[in-house]
């Protein structure tokens, strides 16, 4: 460990030299980024908020083949993967569990009721990504339950401009990987069309996969009132072999899921107020066999389907602007396990930002009112505050009260070893944050502390050590304190941009002191995480990285992963090659799954 802080050392000291050498560095910021997560639409500069987000340039100079590993490489978030190209990952933001971080796609949730493992399920094909939004810290006011301690929105690209993009790779556990890409533009509307297949034969018995997405977006009316419509279709199978269960037990699991989108919108704009109505459907389904060829032994089959229809408002007046929404959805669900159940559920979302002191000061109090058919109503208060010290510099502060309904699963599931309980409450929390941030053309930099006080969180839990069931189960109450520091430095080497980032998060929790030894899921609190890459230019034509991420887990655990690719442009050919886990680590990051040893990937993108 030594040595590789020593190395991260020597590369900071370098790039400190070669600005004395260069101080004309010019880059596009993220000053107008304009963070669309809220009601109230905000350049990135003046959210006051911890937000980070991935932009479409980060995501094409990556080399990553899909959203799970791009989030990798965000300190603070913490992606717990099962095996390769996101067949099955649980997404965590600052220590919450996997059931509450919300994803969006566009601003439509994708929440599932079912169970939160099959959140990134509903990741887009990096192709048709603008940009990802991270929001870490209680979101519930925004957003409703579920942004427990975070949320992240992948917004789309709104055109590609008459493009068509063809890519293919092929690489270590005979992955053969490949997509089709089209943009096209008409008079008066524009499509986005995408197909893609991530298929391997796995590192390790069992771990084979097929994962096919399908997404088309459309643009219509473009010149007088423009519709948006939006779908998308993912069907994945994979090998799941010790996802759920030990090696000792001699199962050979697999597992099935599709997750589907339909969501229509348009957005009436006039002098003072927008107004954003949509209209959505979401779909998912689960097929789970314990022994894969035999159905018969054990097998779940789970088809939860979500409809809903929302509005969001913003107006601006002389008292600043105020932000407001309605977001009414049902959903079904049938399983051979949880039952048909249904839920219906409504939110009612109010906010108003104000500015004062020239323009200095912004206060943004809010709140959420939420009912639901079968935990009745509740109210997410939050306030946010921020202070532009300087042009640059500014430091905000925010507080909130958040909460999750439980899910099916945890309320209804029952097999040999796992019983949900039909008697649970609520989770509940109430989370504080102070930071600093700062934002010029060469450095951006941030750091805050956080603290969030949850009771009623949900564990499955053995009730002893003699018990033969892990039982979901109402933890009496937890805090959760942490710390996170991000930066990133741009300079450049001749003429060629090269960036240097920097990202650290530490996290404590007073989980372990309550049910040591019993745990299914809460033990693995990532408690140091340090993340560090290099994005380079030395030659015209020719683009690299270097990845380090060290992972020190509650439980004792820790690693230490680096990886690297290298792009080359000829004309309208890309040419990538990715190397990953390059020292061989020995890990795993949930559950009885080990990570892929060192492995590479070869790819080929060729733009019409």
């Amino acid at each position: 460990m030594k040595i590789k802080i020593t190395l991260v050392i020597v590369l900071l000291l370098v790039a400190f030299q070669v600005k004395a050498q260069d101080n004309s560095v010019k880059r596009d910021t993220l000053k107008e980024v304009i963070i669309t997560s809220s009601r109230i639409d905000l350049p990135f500069k003046e959210n006051s908020r911890t937000i980070n987000v991935i932009s479409s340039d980060q995501i094409k100079n990556s080399a990553a083949t899909n959203v799970v590993d791009l989030l990798q490489q965000v300190a603070g978030v913490d992606i717990r993967r099962r095996g390769t190209a996101g067949s099955q990952a649980d997404l965590y933001i600052r220590g919450g569990g996997f059931d509450q971080t919300l994803l969006l796609i566009d601003g439509i949730k994708m929440d599932d009721a079912q169970t939160g493992h099959h959140t990134m399920n509903a990741a887009l094909p990096i192709e048709v990504i603008e940009r990802i939004e991270i929001i870490k810290g209680p979101a519930a006011r925004v957003f409703g339950q579920n942004a427990f301690t975070g949320a992240i929105n992948i917004v789309t690209k709104k055109n590609l401009s008459d493009t068509v993009s063809v890519n293919a790779e092929a690489g270590s556990f005979g992955q053969l990987n490949g997509s089709v890409t089209v943009g096209k533009e008409f008079k008066n509307s524009s499509i986005i069309a995408h197909v893609g297949a991530l298929t391997s034969d796995g590192y390790r018995d069992n771990s084979d996969y097929k994962n096919y997405s399908y997404f088309l977006k459309g643009v219509f009316n473009k010149n007088k009132q423009p519709i948006e419509v939006l779908a998308n279709f993912f069907d994945k199978k994979f090998g799941a072999q010790n996802f759920y269960t030990p090696t000792s037990w001699g199962f050979n699991e697999y597992e099935e899921t599709q997750s589907s989108l339909l969501g229509v919108s348009t957005t009436f704009k006039g002098e003072n107020l927008k107004i954003t109505p949509r209209i959505y459907w979401k779909r998912g389904q689960d097929i789970f066999q314990l022994k894969r060829d035999d159905p018969s032994f054990y097998r779940n089959l789970h088809i939860t389907n979500k409809v809903g229809v929302e509005t969001n408002a913003a107006y601006t007046s002389n008292l600043g602007v105020t932000g407001f929404g309605v977001d009414i959805s049902r959903v079904f669900i049938s399983s051979n396990n949880l039952g048909n159940r249904n839920r219906t559920m409504a939110n009612l979302f109010l906010e108003h930002r104000f500015k004062l002191a020239d323009d200095k000061l912004d206060i943004t109090p809010g709140v959420a009112v939420t009912y639901f058919s079968d935990f009745k109503f509740h109210a997410f208060p939050g306030l946010d505050i921020g202070y532009q010290l300087s042009d640059n510099f500014k430091a905000y502060g925010n507080l909130g009260v958040t909460y999750r309904i439980p899910t099916y699963t945890d309320l209804y599931y029952n097999d040999s070893s796992t019983s949900g309980n039909p008697n649970l409450k609520p989770e509940e929390a109430f989370a504080q944050e102070l930071g600093l941030k700062y934002n010029s053309e060469r450095v951006s930099t941030s750091i805050a502390i956080f603290n969030r006080n949850a009771t009623n969180l949900i564990d499955f839990v053995k009730p002893d050590v003699t018990a033969t069931k892990f039982v979901a189960t109402n933890l009496a109450e937890v805090n959760t304190k942490g710390f996170e520091f991000n930066t990133d430095y741009h300079f450049k080497i001749k003429e060629f941009k090269q960036t240097l980032s920097f990202s650290y998060n530490f996290l404590d929790d007073n989980i372990l002191d309550q049910n040591k030894d019993l745990s299914r899921y809460s033990l693995n609190t990532l408690k140091h995480q340090f993340i560090t890459r290099f994005a380079s230019k030395l030659f015209k034509n020719v683009r690299q990285n270097i990845i380090y991420k060290h992972a020190e887990r509650t439980v004792g655990t820790s690693y230490n992963v680096w990886d690297a690719s290298v792009i080359v442009d000829v004309n309208k050919l890309n040419f990538t090659l990715t190397a990953n886990n390059i020292f061989n680590a020995d890990y795993i990051e949930s559950g009885f799954v080990p990570m892929p040893p060192s492995n590479v990937l070869f790819g080929l993108r060729y733009n019409f």
